[in-house]
């Protein structure tokens, strides 16, 4: 595919789109584009004034995807591509973002890093999180270091998770069943089971929030070649008490563990196996928050512990723990200068057990004595709102590492938004550094472990435009440019012997990123977006070059919802090991479109809707992942209960 004929055609399409936009009547009436935003100054800020083109996908939006995973729901933003969210249930996710990978994806939940130190990347695993448990998501592409630290190099994923009943008592029921089967079967046996419930309510001062999750997946062999199907269950609960002191002060706590069991198949051979991996995380918080005049001063403060077993012919385990605080001062200067001051800390160790070959029992890999580092950053942030248009946000963080010592990241992103009587116009720029910490398993594992390693360094540059017709529409374009220094990689040291080390050489991945928002009538409503990605060859693995998303809304009046969407996925290289020839392969996987359906109605305003969705509705066979299942055509219904 010409380059220059697709970026051409992706700007048409948007263009063409906002010209659409234009020929509507005054008279449409949809909601008004000015939402507020946080995730790019820890405040509250109107989406306008922002210098990001910034997703959020809220409560109604959530709804309108009911029975659809997190990773399902964040996999259709513009720029993201989450490999494995069409597979298995129980298939390992790969987070790709603007050409990045899973180290450089920091997921947030309630404005508070969640990382897992038992994993080689240090990411956060999606599917421990309950989808019912959400209340809004706020995706920030770019680097974004300079305010929350190491990992925020190509995205921050921002999850709130819901808030208390303002009445005194409430319950929330869902459950959802369905098939799960492959391209290939056609029996439509129930596989998938789904269901969630929550009491909450507000005593005066006093919020409390309960919630229990349960899912059960089976009927789908973890490879496409497996005879046998592999389960998938997990188990959520979650707890959030908070009081009210004075108008002053709040304190809110939290508690949670999240559970799942995966069965999986032996991926080298690509043959069915008993292998099963089971997880546990046990989380704890704590957010206390006092506010005096134009300010407040925050504490956000969790504890954190990952078990996670692996049985299969190569038996290991883990066990991390981290703790993450992070305390801030926000002040408004008269609503145009806005100030962040706060120091982050880190804690995270982990052990690692292994059976050596030839042998029975586990022995220890990594000691937590040995196996931990220690981060202190201290940072500052300021956003500048003029009453001319311009906005200016600025940023910087000295990291402060117990293995490498000192890093200092910083960020501008000026922008300048002109007001017409159709709308406005925002012009927007940004230069951002960000860093990538190396994990304790690329530090300290005995056999592949480097404790030379120094970090990821990477820059990012950003160019763009968006568009807002007042009841209309909105269309945003921007250009990005990222530069990695110092990758980390696995590399082959000679005689079979592989190590973690950093590379001499610099990696860039580029592209643009279209996304339209247009109301076409009353009731219709149009949500597009696409991303065209260029990336180093050695960069490119089961990375789509074009990916497109849409979605067709229609209100059928307050009490029916219909949406139709839309996936395209380019061509992508992929790679897999030879247990023939002991050597890795590299292989095309060809391009794919997929068009899902989804039809809620409410029975009971306010207490009962029931919904449906058809995924695959073509039942197009496809890869996502070499030699693992794809779904096929698969149904799922499901209602939801509120008293």
């Amino acid at each position: 595919m010409n380059t220059k004929t697709l970026v051409f055609g992706m700007l048409t399409i948007g263009i063409s789109t906002f010209g659409f936009a234009q020929q509507q009547s005054d008279s449409l009436k949809v909601e008004q584009l000015d939402e507020v935003v946080i995730t790019d100054s820890k405040f509250n800020l109107k989406r306008e004034n922002s210098g990001k083109v910034i997703t959020k996908i809220t409560q109604t939006e959530l709804q309108h995807l009911q029975g659809k995973s997190i990773a399902d729901i964040i996999n259709s933003t513009a720029g993201i591509e989450i490999n494995g969210t069409r597979s298995n249930a129980g298939q390992s996710l790969s987070y790709f973002v603007r050409g990045g990978r899973n180290r450089q994806v920091l997921v947030l939940i309630d404005g508070i890093a969640v990382t897992d130190a038992s994993q080689i990347a240090n990411d956060y695993d999606l599917r421990l999180l309950n989808a019912d448990q959400v209340e809004s998501i706020e995706i920030l592409k770019g680097a974004s270091s300079s305010l929350y630290g190491t990992g925020a190099a190509t995205a921050v994923i921002n999850i709130k998770l819901k808030k208390a009943s303002k009445d005194a008592f409430a319950i929330n029921l869902r459950s959802t069943l369905g098939s799960n089967q492959s391209h290939e079967d056609a029996e439509y046996a129930v596989e998938h089971f789904e269901n969630s419930v929550s009491v909450n309510g507000t005593l005066d001062d006093f919020s409390y929030l309960a919630s229990f999750g349960h899912q059960f997946t089976n009927g789908l062999s973890a490879i496409a070649a497996g005879e046998e199907a592999d389960a998938f269950n997990t188990h959520n609960g979650y707890l959030k008490l908070g009081y009210q002191f004075s108008k002053a002060f709040k304190l809110t706590t939290y508690a949670s563990f999240d559970h799942f069991k995966a069965d999986f198949d032996d991926g080298f051979a690509f043959v069915d196996a008993d292998n099963v991996a089971t997880t546990d995380q046990y989380r704890i918080g704590i957010s206390p928050e006092l506010n005096y005049n134009n300010g407040s001063i925050t504490l956000n403060a969790a504890f954190n512990e990952v078990e996670r077993d692996i049985a299969s012919g190569f038996p290991t385990q883990f066990l991390a723990r981290s703790f993450i605080g992070d305390l801030f001062n926000r002040y408004n200067f008269n609503g145009k200068f806005y100030t962040v001051i706060g120091v982050n800390a880190q804690k995270n160790e982990i052990e690692s057990y292994s059976i050596p070959f030839g042998q029975n029992d586990f022995v220890q890999d990594i000691s937590s004595q040995e196996g931990n580092f220690t981060i202190v950053d201290p940072y500052l942030n300021a956003v500048y709102v003029s009453d001319f248009g311009l906005n200016i946000n600025a940023g910087l963080r000295l990291n402060n590492h117990s293995e490498y010592g000192s890093h200092l990241v910083y960020s501008l992103n000026p922008s300048f938004k002109k007001d017409f009587d159709f709308g406005y116009v925002k012009g927007l720029a940004s230069y951002s550094t960000s860093f990538i910490t190396p994990s304790l398993y690329q530090l300290f594992e005995p056999t592949f472990g480097n404790a030379e390693l120094q970090p990821e360094e990477n820059r990012t540059i950003e160019v763009g435009a968006e568009i807002n017709l007042k009841n209309k529409a909105t269309l945003s374009v921007v250009y990005f440019n990222r530069l990695e220094e110092r990758f980390v990689d696995f590399v082959d040291q000679g005689n079979f012997v592989f190590q973690y080390t950093n590379i001499d050489e610099d990696f860039t991945a580029s592209g643009l990123e279209v996304v339209a928002d247009v109301a076409l009538t009353k009731s219709l409503n149009l949500k597009a977006n696409g991303t065209y990605t260029k990336v180093d060859e050695d960069l490119g693995l089961r990375i789509p070059e074009l990916k497109m998303n849409a979605a067709l809304q229609y209100d059928f009046g307050k009490q029916t919802f219909l949406s139709l969407t839309y996936q395209f996925n380019d061509d992508r290289e992929d790679a897999f090991y030879n247990a023939t020839t002991f050597e890795n392969e590299n292989v095309t996987l060809e391009s794919y479109s997929l068009l899902d359906v989804y039809i809620s109605h409410k029975l009971i305003e306010n207490k009962l809707t029931l919904f449906a969705t058809m995924s695959n509705i073509l039942n197009e066979e496809y890869n996502e992942l070499f030699g693992y299942s794809t779904k096929g055509r698969n149904i799922n219904i499901g209602f939801t209960l509120s008293l």
